[in-house]
């Protein structure tokens, strides 16, 4: 019997994961069925613990002497690209009976992890607080808000990261809290030739006794089964464009549904209009009308293999600051293979209608690549480097 609170039924993953087949929205895929039932069942185990937690709080009434229950152990999938582990989290997060749950790119929460670190250390610079190491408070204070944590595309990079993991989750496990996280690499090979790797190898050791490991690499990849049949740059801008826009949109992110997102970088917000399954929509004003930089678009293009941008405008001489971030923009997303779908005013050689300044010289090069970014060949570089 599933329980909600141990209280009343709830639906299954099994279940949400029948209905989206049964109207259409996604594909039975049977190498998706172990880590459905792993989510499953790690759900009846943090509802039952969530009951027996309730029972004990009442324990000393009679006399009873509480018991220690082991801790419930999270899961950690990993696989390619468009396999689906992010959309099984995704009904994992919605459907799990908890209240303190948190879901979260990883770099975000890293980033939040350090800035609560330094405000940890100016307390104990002003002496507010008397613990000289910030971990163990920032742990607790993580684990009082989520105790259940939700981590997509889980990858190490950041020596800065490596080097705090061990201790941090060791103090989030003491603390109960479950990870539930997705991957495109196994535990064994995060921060895989990274610098001091050695320091980082206990971090890999703990993980692995809290988590259960799981493989999920389906031979179909449902980002670009539809995707692959659909067009990537769509003009002019009309009512049809922007059909097709919403159209290509549903088949990228395949029955999820999007919701606004932040990105943290260096103390501010990056705002996404809409991401859902590794996938991001923008109009073409929230990336080239706002102070954007290199840095935003790096930490853009990270966090989402598929870019849909909404509404390029034909490019003059009085938007010469819209032009030169799209040129850095469109630069970005190349160097890193990302797969751009875009509706626009004008064929790409027809985006720029400025005569002074170099963007118009630079924008030949943007125009090449737009163009490059359409093809077969593309396709396949985004799917390697995925």
């Amino acid at each position: 019997m599933h329980l909600r609170d141990g209280l009343q039924p709830r639906a299954t993953i099994r279940q949400r994961y029948d209905h989206l087949v049964g109207t259409g929205e996604i594909r039975s895929d049977p190498a998706q069925f172990p880590v459905v039932a792993a989510l499953d069942g790690l759900i009846d185990e943090i509802a039952s613990k969530r009951l027996a937690q309730k029972s004990s709080a009442l324990g000393w009434l009679f006399g009873k002497r509480r018991e220690q229950k082991a801790p419930v152990k999270g899961l950690y999938v990993h696989g390619g690209v468009g396999r689906g582990k992010t959309m099984l989290m995704d009904m994992f997060f919605e459907l799990v009976p908890v209240r303190r749950k948190r879901r979260a790119h990883f770099n975000d929460f890293m980033a939040d992890v350090h800035d609560r670190i330094q405000r940890q250390r100016q307390a104990r610079k002003e002496g507010k607080t008397s613990e000289d190491d910030p971990i163990p408070p920032v742990a607790r204070e993580l684990a009082a808000e989520s105790w259940v944590l939700c981590f997509d595309e889980f990858t190490v990079t950041d020596i800065a990261d490596a080097m705090i993991l061990s201790r941090l989750f060791s103090a989030l496990f003491a603390e109960g809290v479950v990870l539930v996280a997705t991957s495109n690499v196994a535990p064994k090979n995060l921060y895989r030739d990274g610098l001091n790797r050695q320091l980082f190898l206990p971090f890999i050791d703990t993980l692995q006794r809290h988590v259960t490991v799981m493989t999920l690499d389906s031979e179909t990849d449902y980002r670009l089964e539809k995707l692959d049949r659909l067009k990537v740059y769509l003009t002019p801008l009309d009512g049809q464009t922007e059909r097709h826009m919403d159209e290509t949109w549903a088949a990228v992110i395949r029955g999820q549904t999007p919701s606004a997102e932040e990105i943290s970088l260096k103390g501010r917000q990056i705002r996404v209009p809409a991401a859902a399954g590794g996938a991001a929509r923008f109009d073409f004003a929230d990336l080239c009308s706002k102070p954007l930089g290199a840095r935003d678009f790096l930490a853009i293009a990270a966090r989402y293999r598929t870019i849909l941008i909404d509404r390029i405008p034909v490019l003059a001489d009085g938007q010469r600051n819209e032009a030169k971030r799209f040129i850095l923009l469109i630069d970005t997303l190349y160097d890193s293979h990302a797969r751009l779908i875009a509706s626009a005013a004008a064929a790409p050689d027809k985006l720029y209608a400025g005569k002074s300044g170099t963007e118009a010289f630079e924008f030949e090069r943007t125009a090449s690549r737009l163009i490059e970014m359409q093809s077969a060949e593309w396709l396949e570089q985004w799917r390697s480097a995925a």
